[in-house]
């Protein structure tokens, strides 16, 4: 790793230490953050009891949050592919033109 170094992180009252390069020792600090909130919350709230049963359950959850998001991203990236080719299709039609416009790579390069 370039520029790793070793940083000490704190999860469910644990202490551990990790090394990752130093660019990435604010992500790494914002990832323990949330994951022991999560951890904390499986044993606070939801009355999970121990360790490997917090860090599965919470494992779990934080996995099928980035999933519906990827999902949501997904779906938004298709609605707006769609949205995008009625536009096209709108002005191709306004102009009269039953093609749609050529693409640069497409056009004769004769002088």
């Amino acid at each position: 790793m370039k520029g790793a170094a070793p940083i000490n992180i704190r999860i469910l009252d644990k202490e551990y230490v990790v090394s990752c390069s130093t660019e990435e020792h604010e992500d790494l600090i914002a990832s323990a953050r949330i994951l022991d909130e999560r951890m904390r919350h499986a044993r606070d709230v939801a009355k999970i009891y121990g360790a490997e049963r917090i860090a599965v359950m919470s494992a779990l959850n934080i996995v099928h949050e980035f999933l519906q998001a990827l999902r949501a991203q997904e779906n938004k990236s298709a609605s707006t592919t769609q949205s995008i080719t009625r536009v096209i299709e709108r002005i191709d039609s306004a102009l009269g033109e039953n093609q749609p416009f050529p693409v640069e790579s497409e056009k004769s390069s004769d002088p």
